[in-house]
């Protein structure tokens, strides 16, 4: 049999760049600085995913 356990880690890249996106919104609303916040939620995200959640 095979195993069919799904794979969510990327739910970890979307969360961490909705996150940087709405924190950097919160703060200012230029467009670059948004897209800078999207890049750095999804480095913590990979961050995160890489350090803190055990893989098998």
């Amino acid at each position: 049999m095979e195993n069919t356990e799904k794979n969510y880690n990327w739910l970890y890249y979307v969360i961490g760049l909705f996150a940087g996106m709405l924190v950097t919104i919160s703060i200012t609303f230029n467009i670059l600085w948004i897209i800078f916040g999207g890049i750095l939620g999804l480095i913590f995200g990979g961050t995160f995913l890489g350090k803190v959640v055990q893989r098998d």
